[in-house]
């Protein structure tokens, strides 16, 4: 296994599948404001997805682009968190996901800042402008609406309990990033939940939620085990044009 490509495609992958499920409220959210903040949110995530994909494919050395790393592989070859691809079905969900993602991703780009890859650091750097950004929105957004109305507490509380299960899978090491962390690209996800969960705990605690008492429990999205009906759907959308005009540029 290349274990730079496949590191690489995870990232990429992340983002990829994070950007397109945000946006699929653009146009559709329940107020303008958020519609044009997540559709913003969206934009920077692709836009980290043809920095992550782009090197991957160098990396690759197959010929093939950031383009057809997106739009030509199946789902079973998708790297991608399991948290980040299911469906939004509630724009509390939404917006608890992005907050428990943002929360793992500015501790995780900051590492990255000091890889032994250059262009790794290089995309890091230029990530981790947006990051952090997309952490102090949804930090405020989550409080806002946490600490807001009975009912728009019990909806974040309620995102929050269904997702929470999913987190563990960002600090799940394998083989591939011990060797990252061997080579000196990437530390070991596990060493960012210190300070995932000191930044979730004083957002949580300031939004009046309540952290469950359950384990993490969803992990394998990145080594092959996949939500299909989710992820399937997902890309059914996302990969149309490629699929129906392969080749298509514009």
């Amino acid at each position: 296994m290349n274990h730079l490509f496949e590191f690489l495609l995870r990232q990429g992958d992340n983002v990829l599948v994070l950007g397109h499920r945000t946006s699929e409220w653009c146009g559709v959210a329940p107020a303008l404001e958020e519609d044009i903040a997540l559709a913003n949110t969206a934009l920077d995530l692709i836009g980290q997805t043809q920095l992550w994909l782009g090197y991957a494919a160098e990396v690759e050395g197959a010929g093939r682009s950031a383009n057809d790393l997106a739009y030509q592989r199946d789902v079973y070859d998708f790297r991608n968190l399991l948290m980040l691809e299911v469906p939004n079905d509630d724009f509390g969900r939404t917006l608890m996901r992005q907050f428990l993602f943002d929360a793992f991703q500015v501790p995780w780009l900051t590492a990255l800042l000091q890889s032994d890859d250059q262009q790794v650091a290089d995309i890091a750097a230029k990530s981790l402008k947006e990051a952090l950004y997309h952490l102090d929105r949804s930090s405020e957004t989550v409080i806002m609406l946490g600490d807001g109305t009975e009912h728009s507490n019990a909806r974040m509380q309620a995102a929050l309990n269904y997702l929470f299960p999913y987190a563990g899978e960002m600090f799940a090491d394998d083989a591939t990033d011990i060797a990252m962390d061997d080579s000196g690209v990437a530390p070991l996800p596990s060493a960012m939940r210190a300070a995932w969960t000191q930044t979730v705990e004083k957002v949580l605690g300031e939004a009046c939620l309540t952290l469950p008492d359950t384990a993490f429990a969803h992990s394998g999205g990145r080594t092959g085990f996949r939500h299909t009906e989710h992820l399937g759907h997902m890309l059914a959308t996302m990969q149309t044009l490629q699929r129906s005009y392969p080749g298509a540029t514009w």
